[in-house]
C-alpha cells in the first residue's frame, strides 16, 4: 500500500467518523433530548438535582398573571 493510498484510507475513515457523528447529532430523538435536558436545567440543577425555585416562581407567576389577564379579558368583553 502506496503512501497515498494509506492517505486516502485514513480519509475515508475520518469522513465515515465524521458522518456517523453528525446523522447522530441530527437524529430526532437526540434533539429532543438534548431540548429536555435545556429546559429540565432552567428548573433544575443538574449535579445536585435541587429545583431552582427562583425560576420556577417566575414561570408559576406568568402562568396565574395570563390566567388572570385571560379572565378580565372574558369578562370586560361580556
Amino acid at each position: 500500500m502506496t503512501a497515498l493510498e494509506r492517505e486516502i484510507e485514513e480519509t475515508r475513515q475520518r469522513l465515515a467518523s465524521t458522518i456517523d457523528q453528525l446523522a447522530h447529532r441530527a437524529h430526532p430523538k437526540t434533539i429532543v433530548g438534548r431540548q429536555v435536558t435545556t429546559v429540565k436545567s432552567h428548573f433544575v440543577d443538574l449535579d445536585t438535582g435541587a429545583p431552582r425555585t427562583d425560576n420556577i416562581l417566575k414561570v408559576a407567576g406568568a402562568v396565574v398573571g395570563a390566567i388572570v389577564l385571560l379572565a378580565v379579558v372574558r369578562k370586560v368583553a361580556r
